[in-house]
């Protein structure tokens, strides 16, 4: 079963100087480049999603550095294919279904930013059922501790989750 590895929202908004920073940021910001590195090893194909905000965004609004993807992933991953969207869920009006197909993916290894938000609402995509889906839980963060564990949670019983290591 061919993977590919979904990176979503790493954008500098999320960051320390951004418009809007989350909680362990940094460390996920590692442990994602880490993922990264073993997805390249394994030629595994990278896809980065883009979170571009409507004129009413507080954030990742179109053409600004806070939307821009974090220089480190674009670094990690500079063969990767880009996709942007605009609502949570990855494949919500987007060209990743596409990119998917043309790639040959049929498993799904998600991770980035928020998990309450775009990473879960991709993980259980009514476009994602044809995938086996699973979520890098060491790779993804939100406002709070809490919050990304409840997450977690929720979605634990529908979306296998397991930490980078276990993925390649």
């Amino acid at each position: 079963m061919k993977k590919g590895l979904l990176v979503i929202d790493l954008q500098n908004d999320y960051f320390e100087k951004g418009k809007f920073p989350l909680w362990n940021s940094e460390n996920t910001l590692n442990n994602i480049e880490k993922a990264i590195e073993k997805a390249n090893a394994n030629n595994i194909p990278v896809i980065l999603i883009q979170h571009i905000g409507n004129s009413n965004s507080s954030f990742f609004n179109e053409g600004t550095e806070g939307a821009e993807i974090h220089p480190r992933i674009l670094k990690a991953s500079p063969n990767a294919k880009i996709v942007t969207k605009t609502f949570a869920d990855s494949f919500y009006n987007t060209t990743l279904e596409k990119v998917l197909s043309e790639l040959g993916v049929e498993e799904l290894l998600i991770c980035g930013m928020m998990t309450q938000n775009c990473v879960t609402h991709t993980a259980i995509s009514k476009t994602a059922e044809k995938y086996r889906v699973k979520i890098l839980s060491d790779c993804c963060t939100t406002v709070s501790e809490p919050i990304h564990l409840f997450a977690l949670h929720g979605i634990s019983t529908r979306v296998e989750l397991i930490n980078y290591n276990q993925a390649f």
